[in-house]
Protein backbone atom coordinates (compact mmCIF):
# COMPACT_ATOMS: atom_id res chain seq x y z
CA UNK A 1 0.00 0.00 0.00
CA UNK A 2 2.66 2.43 1.12
CA UNK A 3 4.59 1.31 -2.32
CA UNK A 4 1.56 2.52 -4.13
CA UNK A 5 1.09 5.80 -2.54
CA UNK A 6 4.23 6.84 -3.24
CA UNK A 7 3.94 5.83 -6.99
CA UNK A 8 0.89 8.09 -7.11
CA UNK A 9 2.41 11.04 -5.03
CA UNK A 10 5.42 10.76 -7.69
CA UNK A 11 3.30 10.50 -10.91
CA UNK A 12 1.17 13.72 -9.80
CA UNK A 13 4.33 15.80 -8.86
CA UNK A 14 5.74 14.31 -12.78
CA UNK A 15 2.25 15.62 -13.99
CA UNK A 16 2.46 19.27 -12.05
CA UNK A 17 4.54 21.47 -14.73
CA UNK A 18 1.54 20.37 -17.23
CA UNK A 19 -0.69 21.86 -15.27
CA UNK A 20 1.18 24.67 -13.94
CA UNK A 21 2.54 25.42 -17.64
CA UNK A 22 -1.58 26.50 -18.72
CA UNK A 23 -2.01 28.16 -15.26
CA UNK A 24 1.36 30.38 -15.56
CA UNK A 25 0.19 31.25 -19.65
CA UNK A 26 -3.04 32.23 -17.91
CA UNK A 27 -1.76 34.30 -15.69
CA UNK A 28 0.65 35.94 -18.16
CA UNK A 29 -2.15 36.75 -20.57
CA UNK A 30 -4.06 38.22 -17.56
CA UNK A 31 -1.11 40.37 -16.75
CA UNK A 32 -0.26 41.73 -20.13
CA UNK A 33 -2.79 40.90 -22.43
CA UNK A 34 -5.88 41.28 -21.06
CA UNK A 35 -6.02 45.18 -21.12
CA UNK A 36 -6.56 45.32 -24.93
CA UNK A 37 -8.34 42.13 -25.38
CA UNK A 38 -10.34 41.01 -22.46
CA UNK A 39 -11.30 38.13 -20.87
CA UNK A 40 -8.95 35.06 -21.45
CA UNK A 41 -11.74 32.14 -22.73
CA UNK A 42 -13.12 34.66 -25.23
CA UNK A 43 -9.26 34.89 -26.55
CA UNK A 44 -8.86 31.53 -26.62
CA UNK A 45 -11.74 30.39 -28.22
CA UNK A 46 -11.27 32.80 -31.16
CA UNK A 47 -9.05 30.23 -32.55
CA UNK A 48 -8.33 26.46 -33.09
CA UNK A 49 -5.62 24.92 -31.09
CA UNK A 50 -3.49 24.11 -34.68
CA UNK A 51 -4.08 27.64 -35.38
CA UNK A 52 -2.71 28.85 -31.95
CA UNK A 53 0.11 26.30 -32.29
CA UNK A 54 1.11 28.05 -36.09
CA UNK A 55 0.78 31.50 -34.50
CA UNK A 56 3.48 30.65 -31.28
CA UNK A 57 5.58 29.31 -34.32
CA UNK A 58 9.09 30.94 -34.58
CA UNK A 59 9.13 32.51 -31.29
CA UNK A 60 5.34 34.11 -31.70
CA UNK A 61 6.83 36.27 -35.12
CA UNK A 62 2.93 36.04 -35.99
CA UNK A 63 2.19 37.85 -32.31
CA UNK A 64 4.95 40.36 -32.76
CA UNK A 65 4.40 41.04 -36.08
CA UNK A 66 0.54 41.89 -35.19
CA UNK A 67 1.83 43.72 -32.52
CA UNK A 68 4.20 45.98 -34.15
CA UNK A 69 2.22 49.19 -34.04
CA UNK A 70 2.29 49.15 -30.45
CA UNK A 71 5.73 49.69 -29.11
CA UNK A 72 5.43 48.71 -25.55
CA UNK A 73 3.68 45.56 -26.37
CA UNK A 74 5.86 45.08 -29.21
CA UNK A 75 9.12 45.53 -26.58
CA UNK A 76 7.38 42.93 -24.72
CA UNK A 77 7.71 40.60 -27.20
CA UNK A 78 10.92 40.84 -28.39
CA UNK A 79 12.23 40.54 -24.45
CA UNK A 80 13.35 37.57 -22.73
CA UNK A 81 10.78 37.58 -20.32
CA UNK A 82 7.93 36.88 -23.56
CA UNK A 83 10.68 34.57 -24.86
CA UNK A 84 10.54 32.29 -21.26
CA UNK A 85 6.65 32.59 -21.13
CA UNK A 86 5.35 32.08 -24.50
CA UNK A 87 5.23 28.67 -24.14
CA UNK A 88 2.87 29.11 -20.99
CA UNK A 89 0.85 30.96 -23.34
CA UNK A 90 1.39 28.97 -26.22
CA UNK A 91 -0.07 26.03 -23.80
CA UNK A 92 -2.94 28.19 -22.07
CA UNK A 93 -4.68 29.23 -25.43
CA UNK A 94 -4.23 25.55 -27.06
CA UNK A 95 -5.97 23.99 -24.13
CA UNK A 96 -9.11 26.68 -24.47
CA UNK A 97 -9.30 27.03 -27.73
CA UNK A 98 -12.34 26.82 -30.34
CA UNK A 99 -12.27 22.69 -30.47
CA UNK A 100 -10.73 22.38 -27.28
CA UNK A 101 -13.81 21.86 -25.35
CA UNK A 102 -12.52 22.97 -22.05
CA UNK A 103 -13.38 26.30 -20.07
CA UNK A 104 -10.76 27.64 -17.87
CA UNK A 105 -12.54 28.04 -14.36
CA UNK A 106 -11.51 31.88 -14.12
CA UNK A 107 -11.32 34.02 -16.98
CA UNK A 108 -11.22 37.50 -15.35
Amino acid sequence: MRKTAMAVFLILLAMEPLFSSVFKGQREYMKKCKVCHGGGAKMAKSKTSQEWIKIFKNKGAVLVKAHENSKRIYNYFKSENFSKKSSHLRDFFVKYAYDSGNVPACSD
